[in-house]
């Protein structure tokens, strides 16, 4: 176990996506100041491995090179059981360059004809802490969160998926949860738990 005691005040995010860094650091609190990559490097790494964890940690590294900080990765995306997983660690760029509409658009268009019960999805997320770029014992926490893929996008919150993503246990889409409510139940919001307790902050 890799259990540190916040050894640090501040530290990056391995992404340049807005959404993420409001959740994240509503999620650690006041006593980590989170700053986004793009204060420190342009190019985003290069994400080539072959799961979230995988490309968590080459984030995490990059970020940490560029910037002389301890860094945090989310890896993020959705598995859509009637899709064999995907689009999965391939989320952010499903249908391209397009961004998050096309994505959304792209991901009906898969799932067209299908009804509910084969419609079955989850949301999974990768932490990655890594204190300096050749850290050898990085911290990896990993939640999932449950649902479906809904016909038509829902509500006006959050980022990517949350508008087609029915969360049961709030019976309603991701994106009609309020932001406190999402990173509450969010799978970012589980790992985000674990990372809590192994940081001591919890």
């Amino acid at each position: 176990m890799n259990d540190v005691r916040l050894p640090f005040q501040q530290l990056i995010l391995a992404s340049g996506n807005p959404g993420k860094l409001k959740e994240l650091q509503a999620m650690l609190g006041e006593q980590v100041t989170v700053l986004p990559q793009n204060q420190f490097v342009a190019e985003e790494a290069v994400e080539d491995g072959l799961s979230f964890v995988e490309n968590a940690i080459i984030k995490a590294r990059h970020a940490c090179s560029a910037s002389g900080l301890p860094a945090l990765a989310d890896d993020s995306g959705i598995a859509v059981d009637a899709l064999a997983g995907a689009p999965g660690i391939y989320s952010a760029r499903y249908a391209g360059a397009g961004g998050d509409a096309a994505n959304n658009a792209k991901l009906l268009e898969a799932l067209e004809g299908l009804p509910t019960e084969q419609r079955g999805a989850r949301f999974i997320s990768v932490l990655v802490l890594m204190l300096h770029a050749e850290d050898p014992t990085p911290i990896i926490c990993e939640g999932v969160w449950h649902g479906s893929i809904l016909n038509a996008p829902r509500g006006d919150h959050g980022f990517g998926y949350d508008p087609l993503f029915w969360a049961p246990e709030a019976n309603c889409s991701s994106a009609e949860l309020s932001p406190a409510e999402k990173n509450h139940l969010s799978h970012r919001a589980k790992a985000m738990a674990q990372l809590r307790t192994r940081l001591g902050l919890n």
